[in-house]
């Protein structure tokens, strides 16, 4: 794949790290933005499957570290959902100033919560996709368990996630409760595709549901049959992406120009 290294800076001007992937030939007939899972970061192999995926289909993918998190500045303790939401809408910018405004937002997981609620505020955006995501973000919170409470009594808590420690603050949980998902997703007024896998122990099916259910058409849910939540096989991550790809031609880039105009450049009759 052909690739960028890139840097901007968050509304506090620390730097985040991101990474642009080019289709190998070609001019991008459309750019998308990828929101990373809970304390990953955008070089995951899923990220990276998904994303080689979409470049063959002339899709550019631009995947950043959220604040504090992989190769960006920043302490991941001081970061709340609001503050990921944000760190995605000062993504899209960069693109939209240095190379075009990404049509097509891709979520994992937290992220695939974030890109939802960042869809809106997103003007350039007409597809979303969201992987293996939770239907509210406040899923993250149940599944710290018994940490939560330690977390409102003392203020904060190290706690460890996926064989990592990290730090979380009350700020953290407060965050949550001000985040209104249903009515994002009901308001979301953009074409939505939601993956998941039925077998997902992370964040359960039932969370596919919801979004579906809340959401308005255009919408549609693909299910990823075997995948674990961090689509870890290659195959379920390339299949992701192939699935993607497909389904966005019909709502960005050159490929939806074609279906709407004729050759001459006016609408089909």
């Amino acid at each position: 794949m052909k690739f960028k290294k890139l840097e901007f800076k968050n509304n506090d001007g620390q730097v985040l790290s991101a990474r642009l992937d080019y289709p190998v030939a070609g001019k991008p007939a459309t750019y998308a933005l990828f929101a990373h899972c809970f304390t990953c970061s955008k070089n995951i192999k899923a990220i990276a499957h998904i994303t080689r995926a979409l470049n063959r289909e002339g899709i550019a993918v631009m995947r950043f570290d959220f604040t504090g998190l992989g190769e960006s500045e920043g302490d991941f303790a001081d970061t709340n959902f609001s503050s990921n939401v944000e760190d995605l809408i000062t993504a899209a910018e960069f693109l939209k100033t240095n190379y075009k405004a990404p049509e097509i937002l891709i979520g994992h997981s937290f992220g695939g919560a974030a890109v939802l609620q960042a869809a809106t505020r997103i003007r350039s955006s007409k597809a979303v996709v969201s992987i293996a995501a939770p239907a509210d973000p406040r899923h993250v919170a149940q599944s710290l368990g018994s940490a939560t409470q330690i977390i409102a009594s003392r203020g904060e808590a190290d706690v460890n996630l996926a064989g990592r420690t990290f730090k979380l603050k009350k700020q953290f949980l407060d965050d949550l409760q001000f985040v209104n998902m249903k009515k994002t997703i009901q308001n979301l007024n953009r074409a939505l595709l939601i993956l998941h896998s039925p077998l997902d122990e992370t964040v359960g099916i039932e969370n596919a549901a919801q979004i579906f259910q809340a959401a308005r058409h255009p919408k549609s849910f693909i299910s990823l049959d075997t995948a674990d939540h961090l689509l870890t096989e290659q195959a379920d991550s390339l299949y992701a992406g192939a699935v993607i790809s497909a389904w966005a031609a019909k709502y960005v880039g050159d490929s939806h120009m074609e279906q709407s105009t004729g050759d001459d450049g006016h609408p089909r009759g």
